[in-house]
Parts: C-alpha cells; structure tokens; sequence
C-alpha cells in the first residue's frame, strides 16, 4: 500500500466487495442482497446446474428483503 494513498484505484474492487458482503448494522441485510436478491459469490463457477426462479418468485423475495430492510430501519 502506497504511504501516499495514490494506488486507491487498485483497492476499489476489495472494498466493494467487502461492503457488498457485509450486512449493515441496522438492516442485517447484505447489501448486494437487498439490491440483486442472491448472494454474492466468491468463486468462478462456470458451468452450474440450478433451476431458474420465475421472475414472480424474485420479485416476491426482492419484496421481503426489502420489506425486512425497511421495518428494520423504521425501529432505529
């Protein structure tokens, strides 16, 4: 790391990933959670055999999240 803090360009992508992967205090909802509804994944998988949720059963869960997130930030 740069005494100068001039190699900040190269830590962004960390840092990102490090706040997207953290639930926030108040919340206790991951970010990247609460924004894409699934968690974040820290390996390459290429090749994944998984069913595909019906954009219904997202938007339903993207709801709760939320709603969750909400309620949690409303008790602060």
């Amino acid at each position: 790391m740069d005494h100068r803090q001039k190699d900040w360009p190269e830590w962004l992508v960390s840092v990102e990933f490090a706040i997207n992967n953290k639930a926030h205090l108040t919340t206790k909802v991951f970010s990247f959670m609460a924004n894409y509804g699934r968690e974040m994944r820290m390996r390459i998988e290429l090749r994944r055999k998984e069913k595909i949720e019906k954009v219904t059963e997202f938007v339903e869960r993207m709801r709760n999240v939320q709603k969750e997130a909400g309620v949690a930030l409303v008790r602060v």
